[in-house]
């Protein structure tokens, strides 16, 4: 799979995991991408943590607002009946446990859900924005990123970057398959047709439960 594929095969996949009338907050990056591939029957309600309820698609080119960006300072629309308030009532909300989902990039994982996800070693690095909120205020936490970082593991036995938040994962969907956190470890329960049990673990440097009713990846 070349980048663009495997973007698509985890945005697409993790698509699957948002129901109707959920509350999503989405991380910058890969993340942007699932709204893309979700269901015709699946509606969401997008949360940017700057502000904004009933987030909408990046506008065309040349319609941009400079007043509606989201919390990347990226240009955005806002759907019919959106609202838009301060930074203390969006963080209101998330602290106060009513995002459902929300679905991040990651540098690192670990096997008991911890997270590193805005520092890099020897880099300059604005710092984690909303993500520690976000990570413990959501009801559900799910990890969105390359399964391997130019060859190095991000799926540790512990995070060695410091961490955004501590046990807080629920799930981890990569190209290679889709790894949930459970008190025993991560518990591979979906590997994508192109790969084997092997070669996801030779990826992997947790030690990685393959679930007996291993399933293919869904799309």
């Amino acid at each position: 799979m070349d980048k663009n594929q495997v973007r698509e095969v985890i945005a697409r996949r993790a698509a699957l995991e948002l129901h109707d009338g959920d509350v999503v907050n989405l991380g910058i990056g890969l993340p942007t991408l699932v709204p893309n591939y979700l269901p015709e029957s699946v509606h969401v309600i997008l949360q940017s943590e700057n502000g904004l309820l009933g987030m909408g698609p990046a506008p065309e080119p040349g319609k941009e607002d400079k007043y509606l960006v989201n919390a990347g300072g990226m240009p955005i629309t806002a759907i019919p009946g959106a609202s838009s308030f301060d930074s203390a009532t969006s963080f209101g909300i998330i602290r106060g446990g009513h995002v459902d989902v929300t679905i991040l990039g990651a540098l690192q994982v670990d096997k008991k859900g911890n997270l590193a996800n805005w520092i890099i070693p020897g880099k300059l690095t604005p710092g984690m924005g909303g993500a520690m909120d976000l990570i413990v205020g959501a009801k559900r936490v799910i990890v969105a990123m390359e399964h391997t970082a130019k060859g190095s593991f991000k799926i540790l036995n512990d995070c060695n970057l410091p961490l955004t938040a501590a046990g807080q994962v629920n799930l981890i969907i990569t190209e290679m398959g889709v790894m949930e956190i459970t008190p025993d470890g991560i518990l591979l329960k979906e590997i994508h047709p192109e790969f084997t049990p092997e070669q996801v673990q030779e990826a992997t440097e947790a030690p990685l439960i393959i679930a007996a009713d291993l399933k293919p990846m869904k799309q």
